[in-house]
């Protein structure tokens, strides 16, 4: 299995992965197992390449088999669950700092095949994505909705996230975590 950040002509691969594992188009029976809230357009995937270099894949062969996006806050801000979560952001403290779009960023959605899971490619992917934003980023932030448990146990017992609080946006509950990307994800 190969790890590396996306490029463009990865593109379509990732999309028709999302579109499998995403909330609108997942298959009933495989909503249990966890699933992806958040759509993408063609034009928004080119800028989380181009602009944040912020996707980053796991190839087996040449398929796409995961993937994990990770940008800063001026990304995300457009969509209004990201809105909300910027302006709570002054009002959590992690590693000693108050956080802001200046010392974290906004990690998810990550999506992996359901014939792959279980194999600990979510910690290998986890842990290439910290690794990259890192270099721009000491604090992880993310959200997981509380009807998504599978997610919350992988976050919280396979990476080690920690939960920051709990918050309703739209009718839905969901838990923010966070990770410090200085530190390397145990073997």
């Amino acid at each position: 299995m190969i790890f590396r950040n996306a490029q463009l002509s990865d593109i379509e691969n990732v999309l028709k992965l999302h579109f499998r594992y995403q909330i609108d188009s997942i298959n009933k029976e495989d909503k249990v197992d966890g699933f992806v809230t958040t759509s993408f357009t063609q034009q928004q995937m080119v800028s989380l390449i181009e602009d944040e270099n912020g996707l980053f894949i796991a190839l087996d062969g040449d398929e796409v088999v995961a993937y994990v996006m990770a940008a800063s806050w001026q990304f995300w801000s457009v969509w209004p669950m990201f809105a909300y979560m910027i302006k709570d952001l002054p009002n959590h403290r992690y590693l000693g700092q108050t956080l802001s779009v200046d010392n974290s960023y906004q990690y998810g959605p990550v999506c992996i095949d359901k014939k792959w899971r279980g194999q600990g490619v979510l910690q290998q992917i986890f842990d290439f994505a910290r690794e990259q934003m890192h270099k721009r980023f000491p604090i992880l932030v993310t959200f997981i909705n509380k009807n998504n448990p599978r997610s919350l146990r992988a976050h919280t017992k396979k990476l080690n996230l920690e939960i920051l609080s709990e918050f309703e946006f739209n009718k839905n509950h969901y838990y923010a975590l966070v990770y410090d990307t200085a530190v390397k994800l145990e073997s």
